[in-house]
């Protein structure tokens, strides 16, 4: 049987495409399909969607499954800001932070 496997994000970048064809046993199992990665650390944090929908690894895989590897996100700024550089915005019971230039030029945050 055969899956469409596509790469996102360090995974793209990496594997040097954005998509394969994959041949596997009928019956095979997301794990199954994993395996063929062999043992890499990134497998760890990896999130797997079958069709669009996030799956587990005993999931059974279909003739034409599409199968989406999903690596973890992160953000834009990697070492300390101050405070006042920052931007908290609390509307419906949620919070979020902006910090950077947004469109024109504008800054997001206590500058």
């Amino acid at each position: 049987m055969r899956v469409r496997v596509l790469y996102f994000g360090v995974l793209k970048e990496s594997l040097g495409r954005e998509s394969e064809q994959v041949e596997l046993a009928a019956g095979a199992r997301v794990a199954d399909l994993m395996t063929r990665y062999g043992s890499a650390d990134w497998m760890r944090s990896i999130a797997v969607a079958v069709n669009r929908e996030y799956a587990r690894m005993e999931d059974v895989l279909r003739e034409g499954d599409e199968v989406a590897l999903l690596p973890p996100v992160s953000g834009g700024v990697s070492n300390y800001l101050p405070a006042e550089d920052v931007a908290l915005q609390t509307k419906c019971g949620g919070s979020s932070a902006s910090v950077g230039m947004m469109r024109d030029g504008v800054w997001m945050g206590a500058r």
